[in-house]
């Protein structure tokens, strides 16, 4: 096994717009070699490349801010436009001029291979470029420094499929090399020491001609992120879906979903919501044919045209085409009762918003599952016949039906409502 050396590279001036990296790291480390990784502080490549921005620190968060992923106080984790998921988009205050903030380069991956080429025409050498960052890590105290530009070497190793020491197939391992390097690195660069660079030695084999997939390899996409929605995100990622693939819902996700439903509060301490989970595909046909049935029926005694019957029960045709429904159900044995109406309107009300605040805790969870949905108050307007179609205990009352499946298609940004238009302040 080669040696492993981590070395300082000292004597950087302070680096201003414009400065040439490539030389000043070149001059500092005349001994830099072929196969050695060249580690560097992000905050010095913005710097060169006029990543200084006379703004206040909390505008710049925002402008740099695709997502809030979490907040607390003053505190925000982020998604920034480089789909990097850090602490305040990686806004920095320090070690710049007071009034303004250093924010991250442009393209980390774009600028690691400029400096990888710049090292090579000034040296003569072929090295890996890290450009890093300090990240915060879910789960665990404390930062470490992560590459977010990376050139010459591939960021992942894949160990799938190699077998361990007793022979057994790896399966899930793949090594993020490109953040234990970066993490390696910054045990000489440190926080105070105001040596932005550090030459990892002795990885040669990490090393390629080319420059390679770039850190942007070491962003989990979206759609295998099984914790992409932050304490900011959970009640945004409920969207309404109508258009559903044939893809199976599972039914330990609906399970899931049904138990978040049931944490809703609800008034006596009762549990006034039940749910009927609708799989059979010929249950559900029957059941919306029924309630079509129904909902044409009540539109003639209204005098409506056919043309705008056809219109209007066309409103209905999500539900057909989700592979999956759920009927939520009102049960309100535990209401009280009083002598007059306004007492017994009131209590029925205390659970009407129960049984809501139920359909609203399965549709946000049956989001973070990753399943699409939509709610539609259909049975509401045919109670006797959905009863009678799933054979339902006299005292549910379907509150509606909610479509369950896989979205056909990604869903559209939310309409951004401001808070103060819905409130008021006494």
């Amino acid at each position: 096994m080669n040696m492993l050396t981590v070395t300082p590279v000292e004597g950087l001036p302070e680096i201003t717009a414009g400065a040439d990296l490539a030389g000043l790291i070149a001059g500092a480390a005349p001994d830099l070699a072929d196969g050695d990784l060249v580690v560097v502080t992000s905050k010095i490549v913005s710097k060169a490349e006029g990543q200084v921005v006379r703004a206040d620190r909390e505008d710049a968060i925002d402008a740099e801010t695709v997502r809030v992923v979490a907040r607390r106080g003053a505190t925000r984790i982020v998604e920034t436009r480089h789909g990097l998921v850090l602490a305040a988009a990686g806004v920095d205050a320090s070690n710049t001029e007071p009034g303004t903030v250093v924010l991250l380069p442009e393209d980390p991956d774009a600028s690691a291979r400029g400096l990888r080429k710049g090292l090579r025409d000034r040296v003569g050498v072929t090295v890996g470029v890290l450009i890093t960052d300090t990240l915060g890590r879910p789960w665990r105290a404390g930062q470490t420094d992560a590459a977010i530009g990376a050139a010459g070497l591939l960021p992942l190793r894949d160990h799938r499929g190699r077998p361990d020491t007793f022979g057994t197939p790896l399966e899930v391992t793949v090594a993020a090399v490109a953040d234990e390097i970066a993490a390696a690195a910054d045990l000489v660069k440190g926080k105070t020491a105001g040596i932005p660079v550090a030459i990892v030695r002795g990885l040669a084999d990490l090393v390629t001609g080319a420059d390679g997939p770039g850190a942007r390899a070491l962003i989990r996409p979206a759609a295998e992120d099984m914790f992409r929605f932050g304490s900011a995100d959970v009640l945004t990622a409920r969207r309404t879906v109508r258009e559903f693939t044939g893809e199976p819902v599972d039914p330990g996700a609906v399970d899931r979903a049904v138990a978040a439903a049931i944490t809703a509060p609800a008034p006596h301490h009762s549990t006034p919501w039940r749910f009927v989970v609708v799989r059979s595909p010929q249950t559900q046909t029957a059941l919306l044919d029924d309630m079509l049935a129904a909902w044409v029926a009540d539109l003639r005694g209204d005098g409506f045209t056919e043309e705008q019957i056809a219109r209007r029960v066309r409103r209905g045709e999500p539900l057909r085409r989700a592979p999956l429904l759920i009927v939520p159900c009102l049960h309100a044995e535990a209401a009280h009762r009083y002598p007059d109406d306004r007492r017994n309107a009131a209590e029925r009300e205390m659970f009407l918003v129960a049984i809501g605040a139920a359909v609203q805790n399965l549709l946000v969870a049956l989001a973070i599952e990753g399943l699409g949905s939509c709610w539609v108050s259909s049975t509401m307007f045919c109670r006797p016949v959905v009863a009678k179609a799933l054979a339902l205990p006299a005292d549910w009352e379907p509150m509606g039906a909610v479509g369950v499946g896989h979205p056909a298609a990604p869903v559209p940004a939310r309409q951004q409502r401001h808070p103060a238009e819905f409130t008021i302040t006494r």
